[in-house]
């Protein structure tokens, strides 16, 4: 007697090889999202009607809600199949186990992991404009995020270095590390990381004094944020203390891998950090 799990997936399979029809070259018009990022990329490009899934910590649209079928790391396969998609937008946190599923009934799974680079943030958003028909949107998006990024690093190079820790969670405490595309923030605005020799983003706040940085920027969610200010203000021999250099950076913005959101938190940082030498 076949088991109902493996009967489903194979029906399941029948059904999306017979369905899915959407030929190389053209959009896919049934996507599911394993990422919030992807999700507020596809509504940037004006493609929320080509979604049909999305995690349980994606931000809806009000114009038209859409399933949920995930967590922020456990998908529900069997939900996903019967979306009957034409294509799986997961992420590196995605577990390898549920991709391989999805593959093994039909379903194409294109597995997009965190950009190391501005460069990369644009490159990811041109495919996610050439994957839902919105290529000429996600160029012109582009370009201007580069122009905009380009105006505000001009000059950047030849201002006196300042050193910046750059905190994304607490509890541990957690820093922005080299080869991330947070990282090129602090790169762009001419300043130094105080984290550019680590591999691993964990830090102590005895690494940060002793790394005495002269900017703290932190980009935790919610309260967190506050009591980390706080916490900071306590270390009077800390520069970024002593000028009052502390500031908390729009985390949903900052930590999301878009190009607008990355032009906007680098307008932010920039305004204050060079905004009163200006």
């Amino acid at each position: 007697m076949v088991k109902k799990p493996i009967l489903f997936l194979f029906i399941a399979a029948v059904v999306i090889f017979a369905a899915n029809t959407t030929l190389q070259g053209q959009p896919y018009t049934r996507i599911v999202s394993l990422a919030p990022s992807f999700t507020k990329s596809i509504d940037h490009l004006g493609a929320w009607d080509n979604l049909v899934g999305r995690t349980s910590f994606c931000q809806t649209n009000d114009n038209n809600e859409v399933e949920v079928v995930a967590s922020a790391v456990k998908a529900n396969i069997e939900k996903i199949i019967s979306l009957k998609p034409d294509i799986v937008l997961a992420s590196g946190l995605t577990h390898p186990k549920d991709i391989e599923l999805l593959r093994k009934v039909g379903i194409k799974v294109e597995v997009i992991y965190s950009p190391k680079s501005f460069q990369e943030v644009c490159d990811q958003f041109i495919r996610m404009g050439e994957w839902t028909g919105k290529s000429e949107k996600a160029r012109a998006i582009v370009n201007e995020c580069r122009q905009t990024v380009e105006e505000i690093t001009r000059g950047n190079g030849s201002r006196p270095s300042k050193k910046v820790f750059f905190q994304v969670g607490a509890n541990p405490i957690f820093s922005v590390v080299p080869n991330t595309f947070m990282d090129d923030l602090i790169i762009l605005l001419g300043a130094e990381n105080i984290a550019a020799q680590l591999t691993g983003g964990t830090v102590t706040r005895e690494f940060v004094i002793a790394n005495n940085p002269d900017y703290i920027f932190i980009a935790t969610m919610g309260i967190e944020a506050e009591k980390e200010v706080k916490t900071w203000k306590k270390y009077g021999s800390l520069t970024a203390t002593r000028k009052g250099h502390i500031h908390i950076i729009d985390a949903d913005k900052a930590c999301q891998p878009i190009p607008s959101y990355f032009v906007e938190t680098l307008q932010e940082m920039n305004r204050l950090m060079w905004g009163d030498e200006k």
